[in-house]
This record gives structure tokens, sequence and C-alpha cells, in this order.
């Protein structure tokens, strides 16, 4: 590994990997076959301090760094990417914004429980028709005393069914553009929040995606997060820093694909001696290896970027992209080297296969990435 890890790093993973492969593994494939969400596995984590990791103690969290956090999340990932999504939305997103944009007050009442676990957040920005263009977004929140009135559909929502609060997005100033949209703090209990369409998906099957339908709903003034008009900076600023999470489970579900197909290959025997004695295969765990060693070292560079304090939004673009790009490929030839038998739900790398696929798409897409990656570079008039 080049990156050095602390003493402190070191001992976070391990107890982490120690946990993740105990009691997350444990019923990981049958999450994936029933689509039960592992309520009990995120109140254990909470008491482990993995669900507020990078959140000042004051406020119920670990205070770790982001380094700390990726090493973390990719282990559970290793076990069950379900979990792991539910994981990096909460502590990359919601926490993230009430910590940076938060009251004193927010932070007291909402932030708290979910550094502790207590309660899951989600985050609410996508619609039906506006996904990797927020500015299309067609929910509104219009003043009316002391309270918004929020209305609209929002789509393909982590946690959605299972959150105990939502961070959502609306404009409150249809003609201002992106300064025209705030975000606020909603109780899920809240008169006029309503769970709508359950998504049964390709991957990804114990974290319930849902609709989430604002029909009149009332949120207090108290409750907008930062500003009226902030919403779009509140959404991009999380994003950032959930784009280092996706690679993370990036990291962590080709891992594990990795090490199943490099034990398979040891065990597997054909024309008299184990596959893994073949220069074909391998020359393709060669190339794995490679993608996943250059994948954490991306991840861990834009971590550090971000402990350090400085911008990170094209290193942690490029370890999105870079990341959820090889997790399909990885999965994929781990699938190619258990032959027939990685197309069975006998093995663990058809689930990885599966859950891999949506890496590329949530939370930005490679092509939205891509976008980013290239703004940063063509606005920069410096010589190389």
């Amino acid at each position: 590994m080049l990156f050095k890890l602390t003493d402190e790093q070191l001992m976070i993973q391990n107890m982490v990997r120690e946990f993740s492969r105990k009691v997350i593994a444990a019923t990981a494939a049958e999450r994936d076959k029933t689509k039960e969400f592992p309520r009990d596995n995120f109140r254990q984590m909470g008491e482990l301090g993995l669900m507020g990791m990078m959140i000042p103690e004051k406020y119920g969290g670990e205070e770790a760094d982001a380094i700390s956090y990726v090493l973390a999340l990719s282990e559970i990932a290793y076990s069950c990417a379900s979990t792991s999504v539910v994981m990096s939305v909460q502590n990359s997103i919601v926490c993230e914004s009430l910590y940076k944009f938060g009251t004193k007050e927010q932070k007291q009442e909402f932030l708290i429980p979910l550094a502790a676990g207590e309660i899951i957040g989600a985050f609410a920005l996508t619609e039906p028709d506006a996904g990797s263009d927020p500015l299309s977004q067609t929910t509104t929140a219009v003043r009316d005393g002391d309270f918004y009135v929020i209305n609209g559909t929002k789509r393909f929502i982590t946690s959605g069914e299972n959150a105990g609060v939502v961070l959502v997005t609306a404009k409150t100033d249809e003609n201002i553009g992106h300064k025209g949209i705030s975000c606020f703090i909603v109780p899920k209990e809240t008169c006029g929040l309503v769970v709508g369409h359950l998504e049964d998906k390709m991957g990804l099957r114990a974290s319930d995606t849902t609709d989430l339908i604002f029909e009149n709903c009332r949120v207090p003034i108290a409750n907008i997060l930062g500003l009226e008009g902030d919403g779009f900076k509140i959404a991009m600023a999380g994003l950032d820093s959930g784009r280092i999470g996706i690679a993370a489970q990036s990291l962590g579900v080709a891992q594990a694909a990795f090490d199943a197909a490099v034990k398979y290959a040891q065990t597997r025997k054909q024309f008299g001696s184990a596959i893994s004695k073949h220069q074909a295969i391998r020359f393709q765990i060669a190339d794995m290896d490679t993608q996943i060693e250059a994948a954490r070292q991306l991840i861990f560079s834009a971590a550090s970027m971000k402990d350090r304090g400085e911008s990170y939004t094209r290193q942690a673009s490029i370890a999105k992209l870079f990341a959820s790009e090889m997790v399909n490929k990885v999965t994929a030839r781990a699938i190619q080297i258990h032959g027939g038998y990685g197309f069975t739900k006998d093995y663990n790398v058809e689930r990885y296969y599966r859950d891999a696929r949506v890496f590329t798409i949530y939370e930005g897409t490679s092509e939205i990435q891509r976008i980013v990656i290239s703004n940063h570079i063509l606005r920069d008039k410096r010589k190389p």
C-alpha cells in the first residue's frame, strides 16, 4: 500500500473488518433475496460509531477523518453493498450537510440522533424528470406565514421508506435558477409526506429505494437548512463527499469479488491443475489487482485532500469515475473466472456483479463525472 495509514486508521479498519465479516456478511445473501432492511445491523453500527463517523463528538459522532471513513465504508461494502449505501448517504450527505449548514437547534434535534444511528436519514434531490440536471426539478416550497408548503415528487430516494428524517430540495423561487433552490429538513412523520412506489431493483436489494411524495407538506421555517437559496450549494457539497463514499463502496465490492475469484481459481481444477496455474487466469488476476490498487490510491488522495481542508471536487469525481467503472470490470471478470458457477446464485460473485452496476449511475453518472473533471481542467488557465 503506497498510502501510509496511521495506527488509529488501521485500528478502525481492523475493527470494522471484523464486525463486517462476522455480523454483516452473515445475512447479506439472504437479505438480497428477501429485501429485508438490515435495521438491527444499523443499530449495532450506530453503537460502534459508524453512522456519524466524521461528526464531532459533541454532536454524537466519532470525529474521525475521511481516510478512516472510507476504510470503514469499504469494509462494510465488502460484505454487503446494500448496507454500505445506507451508511454512505447517512454519513456523507445527511450528517455532513446538517453539520456544515445546520443551526445549533437543528443539530441538537436531528444531527445527534442521526450520528448515533438512532434514526436513518435520506436525501431527496432526484425527481422523475430531474436526475443529472437538478435545475429541472419541479418540487416547490411556497412560504405561508411561519411555514413552507412543499409540493412535488422525488424519485430513487435511498432509505425513503425507512428514514426518520429527510433532507429535501425544492424551488423557492422559479426565476433565479440554482439560487432559487432551497433545502428543508422534513421529519418522516410530517403530514403531507407520503412514501410512494418502492423500486424492485437489480441490486442493492436490502436497501429500499422509493418515491417520496410531498402533498401540501407544511414544514416550519425553522426547518430550512442554511439560508433560502442555499439548496443547490448544499446538494453539490454533499455530492462531493458522497462521491468519495461511492468510490469506497466500489472498492469494497471489487475487493470482495477479487478475493472470491482468487480463492476459486486456486481450488478449481481443469486440465489436471488449478486454473490459477494457467496464464489466461493469472493475467486477469494481475489486471484486477492493478485496477483495485489504482482505485484505492485515488480514493485516499481525494479523502486526504478533504482532511486537509482543500477543494476536492475534481479529485472526488476522478475517484468516483475510476472506482465505479473499475468495480464493474472486476466483478465481470470474477464471474468469468468462476465460469458457469458464477452465473448462479450459489456464489456471491453473482450478487457482487448486480450490486456493482448502479455505482456508475447514482450520485452522478460517469458521464456527469467526466463533465465535472473536464470543466475543472478547461477552466484552469495555468500552464501544465
